[in-house]
């Protein structure tokens, strides 16, 4: 298994019996588990329900060479993240294993408010940088008040804001401050997963409900009985989906895809969108009776642009955070540097402005932070000769201009894909097909890293689909 998981990337305890293994657990809260369902003195199974009591929050993948339908549904019943028969190979396991530790991170690391007591010893940083919800001009402090006011209280929750302005962060301090904070927490994005495969994903499927369907598969409100769920971009999801989601949320049941017989779930649902919501249900794109049952109690976060000083505040947190996740030196950030970063218009919200933190502490090659570390074009609107640059906004815009022409549709998400075929393959290629070092210039987790390079063709090493 070492072979599959190599450092520094993974840090992987080994165990030959369950008592052992327990004990790596308790020591080093690890943020998955691997468990082999065929071993001496104690069934995995059995074990499984042992490593949910010691913690329901970290993910157990069951793994086999002996697999039946039964005991996959026993796995999956028994809240295994997933079930897995041998042999495999590391692209089958990688990923799996990648959305499990992603599940745990979001379920675990504190999303640090303000003065909410949650200790960091060491130092920003050692909580994750992006686990921290930062501000403090009058809109975000609105926001702090809401996740206090709502987060013990067990109604549905609507996070509304741009893309990049923070939702994942504030839905998980809310369940880290509710009192389902010791149970399952799972994210699911609707708008990343086909309408077929997101209501399995959801509710789950019998065997035979559909062509591959060879065995039942549990759904995530199953999964998350008594826990959380955080449902990403529900403004995009599909009328026939959005239908179902009305049902589960009133009469707290459901049925797997393929099945007849109604299943009981206690779920606490915290939704997000950066849609205008009003306007879709004006154009009947989204159901108003979803919405009204999604809104219980809504939070709004607010742009980027729109946050006065919070940016140098801001700027100069992800500096010292990143600096020290990726060991660089970091003094101080030149005034001339601290210009650009507040007359940027901040278009990606704190999303752009962590990914530019980012990459210009991999490009600095001092301790000051000075304009020539900044990515390329940062800021700048001129050419040395003092013409305005063909920018690759110009370009774009030709770019749909000519689709528009063409009478496509689809076009957010079109040209969402030919920007990212482009991106991926240049940052991979620079990062030598590391995928870790990939994702830290992008500010993409590696599950959802490794799911774009599939989805879109990308070579793992750098090369565009043809």
């Amino acid at each position: 298994m070492k072979l599959c998981l190599p450092e520094p990337d993974y840090c992987v305890y080994t165990a030959d019996n369950v008592a052992t293994g327990q004990a790596l657990f308790t020591k080093h809260s690890p943020d998955a588990v691997l468990l082999d369902i065929q071993m001496p003195q104690q069934s995995g199974l059995a074990a499984l329900h042992e490593f949910r009591e010691l913690d329901p929050r970290v993910p157990v993948i069951l793994m086999t060479g002996h697999g039946t339908a039964e005991t996959a549904i026993g796995a999956m019943s028994g809240g295994a993240f997933e079930y897995i028969t041998k042999p495999f190979e590391p692209d089958e396991i990688l990923p799996l294993i990648d959305s499990a530790i992603e599940t745990s991170r979001m379920a675990r690391m504190p999303a640090v408010l303000p003065g909410d007591g949650i200790s960091n010893p060491n130092g920003p940083g050692d909580a994750g940088a992006g686990e921290q919800v930062l501000g403090q001009c009058p809109a975000m402090v609105e926001v702090f008040r809401s996740i206090g006011r709502v987060a013990s209280r067990d109604v549905a929750v609507l996070v509304l804001g741009d893309t990049g302005t923070g939702k994942e962060v504030v839905a998980r301090a809310i369940y880290q401050h509710s009192l389902r904070h010791d149970q399952v927490f799972h994210a699911i994005n609707c708008a990343a997963i086909p309408e077929n495969l997101l209501e399995s994903e959801l509710f789950g499927h019998e065997k035979g409900a559909f062509t591959g369907a060879d065995q039942r598969r549990i759904g995530k409100f199953e999964i998350c009985n008594g826990g959380t769920l955080f449902l990403d971009e529900i403004g995009d999801m599909t009328p026939l989906m959005q239908t179902k989601m009305l049902r589960v949320l009133q009469e707290k049941e459901f049925e797997r895809v393929g099945g007849s017989k109604p299943i009981k779930t206690n779920v606490r649902v915290i939704a997000a969108t950066n849609r205008d919501l009003d306007a879709a249900m004006a154009d009947g794109s989204f159901r108003s009776d979803l919405y009204y049952r999604l809104n219980e109690f809504t939070i709004s976060l607010p742009a980027l642009r729109d946050r006065g000083d919070d940016v140098p505040m801001m700027t100069e947190f992800f500096f010292k955070a990143f600096a020290k996740q990726l060991g660089k030196d970091y003094v101080s950030i030149a005034p001339e540097t601290m210009q650009r970063f507040t007359s940027h218009s901040w278009p990606g919200n704190v999303r752009e402005l962590q990914g530019v933190v980012k990459q210009t502490l991999l490009k600095a090659s001092g301790p000051v932070i000075v304009p020539a570390f900044l990515p390329m074009g940062f800021g700048e609107t001129k050419s040395i000769s003092g013409h305005p640059q063909r920018s690759w906004a110009s370009d774009l815009e030709t770019e749909i201009q000519s689709l528009l022409s063409d009478g496509a549709h689809n076009l957010s998400a079109e040209i969402h894909d030919r920007v990212d075929r482009i991106l991926l393959a240049q940052v991979l290629a620079t990062s030598e097909g590391n995928i870790s070092a990939a994702s830290i210039r992008l500010g993409l987790s590696r599950p959802t890293l490794r799911s774009r390079i599939k989805q879109l063709g990308v070579d793992a090493k750098g090369s565009p689909p043809q």
